[in-house]
């Protein structure tokens, strides 16, 4: 058998098809650099898009311009070739134009693969413990701390002559407005009154608690004057400010956590401790 060379079709056709295997590995490449980036899911999505459409295209372009085809009758099945025809299988194998003996398109193929197979660890990592806080720690360490400034939701620091009698005012953290686990709620009540002392203290009638119901997190948004009860407007769970902020409607079952509170040198209130348990949704407590 005469050995020839590569004609300019055929030519061409590898040059697209290492160019196929080569966008392939690119948005491999992509797709984890987007990943490590910040998880961006339309670049990741469109990264993948091209690494799988490179590979689809090369390996089509291969099958059809260099892998054997067609005018092979097979009366018998189940036969081995003959001699003959294992000679003629092993010359076209060994040819140097055989598909298996492209050693620039394998390599292609191979580092295709091989971006595609790296890019899929990435995700991996997000199931890695290493450098990620414990949730149920992550919950109980909110923006409240000693020193820490009760402000309004304009950003204004709070004095105590603030919180007028038979009203809530929510209070969050300076600095952290945006907090989800920071909003809490100041509200004034008579002493003499508490069946329970606060869990986190309170200013001559004066207490503080997380905003966030213990059943889903809602805010706990509604205060019934008189009562010393608030209401969460989503499930309708009710809390005993006199008893504690125990819940005695509902479905919550852990009492509003409190945060302890005193009044700093410049006339403002200011917390002395972040709040007495983790604030928000029960599930997120401890066992």
């Amino acid at each position: 058998m005469t050995a020839r060379g590569p004609t300019a079709g055929e030519r061409a056709a590898s040059r697209r098809i290492v160019a196929a295997f080569g966008v392939s590995a690119a948005g491999a490449v992509g797709f984890a650099v987007a990943y490590v980036l910040g998880g961006n899911t339309r670049w990741e999505g469109v990264c993948l898009a091209v690494a799988f459409a490179g590979l689809a295209v090369g390996l089509a372009v291969w099958g059809r311009r260099f892998v054997p085809v067609g005018g092979y009758v097979e009366e018998h099945e189940g036969f081995p070739p003959t001699p003959r025809e294992q000679a003629m299988t092993a010359a076209v194998l060994t040819a140097p134009d055989s598909p298996v003996r492209r050693r620039g398109l394998l390599a292609a193929l191979g580092l295709a693969l091989t971006a595609l197979g790296a890019a899929a660890l990435f995700p991996l990592r997000s199931l890695l413990p290493s450098g990620r806080a414990n949730p149920v720690r992550a919950r109980k360490d909110t923006p409240w701390g000693p020193g820490v400034r009760l402000v309004d939701d304009g950003g204004r620091p709070v004095r105590p002559a603030d919180v007028p009698a038979n009203t809530a005012l929510a209070v969050f953290p300076e600095g952290h407005v945006d907090a989800g686990d920071g909003p809490a709620f100041a509200v004034r009540l008579e002493p003499e009154r508490f069946s329970r002392p606060p869990a986190g203290g309170h200013l001559d009638g004066l207490v503080v608690w997380s905003l966030l119901c213990t059943h889903a997190g809602c805010p706990v948004r509604l205060y019934l004057k008189g009562t010393g009860r608030v209401l969460c407007p989503c499930h309708q769970s009710s809390f005993d400010l006199l008893a504690g902020a125990r819940p005695v409607a509902g479905p919550a079952a852990r009492a509003l956590p409190g945060l302890p509170i005193e009044v700093g040198p410049d006339g403002f209130l200011h917390a002395t401790g972040d709040f007495t348990a983790p604030p928000g949704a029960g599930f997120w407590g401890s066992p």
